[in-house]
């Protein structure tokens, strides 16, 4: 699929622990084949405050999913414009079908700021806890090799590469 800004809408499916987590739809900016990349406002419900940021009702997120990569990185922005930062879910790698982006969380997250000098490894206990290692060993060493991977980019200065 070749898809220009504004042709086409997807529902984006994120799947944690064998159940639907949450399900938007989304507007498809570009899927080159292998990254599919879409826009959609804010889709959790009020304000979700990390302490270092807050996602809120008129943010805009640029989301990208690639069918072969065991994460998706988030563009976040305000309202207004203003970049606030990257959220990246280390994922399986989407599932890309028909009107359909099923990605399943695999627990682990990492959080990089505008600027690039806030760096938060998030959900590490959760990923513990979820038994992935002794379900499948390697999808968790694949989780823990990615989070691994984009903290290192990021704290290279090289995180946005990714999205070039």
């Amino acid at each position: 699929m070749s898809a220009r800004w504004g042709e086409s809408w997807v529902d984006v499916t994120l799947v944690k622990a064998g159940r639907t987590k949450i399900r938007y739809p989304a507007e498809v900016v570009a899927d080159d084949g292998n990254r599919i990349t879409v826009r959609a406002p804010w889709a959790g419900e009020g304000v979700k405050d990390f302490g270092f940021v807050r996602f809120e009702p008129g943010d805009v997120f640029t989301e990208h999913y690639w069918r072969d990569r065991w994460y998706a990185v988030k563009e976040v922005r305000a309202g207004d414009g203003a970049l606030k930062g990257w959220y990246t879910d280390i994922t399986r790698p989407a599932l890309v079908s028909g009107d359909e982006v099923m990605v399943e969380d695999l627990d682990l997250d990492l959080w990089v700021s505008a600027d690039g000098t806030l760096i938060v490894r998030l959900d590490e206990d959760e990923f513990a806890a979820s038994g992935l290692a002794e379900r499948d060993p390697r999808a968790a060493e694949e989780a823990e090799r990615a989070l691994d991977t984009l903290e290192l980019l990021a704290r290279q200065g090289r995180f946005t590469r990714l999205l070039d």
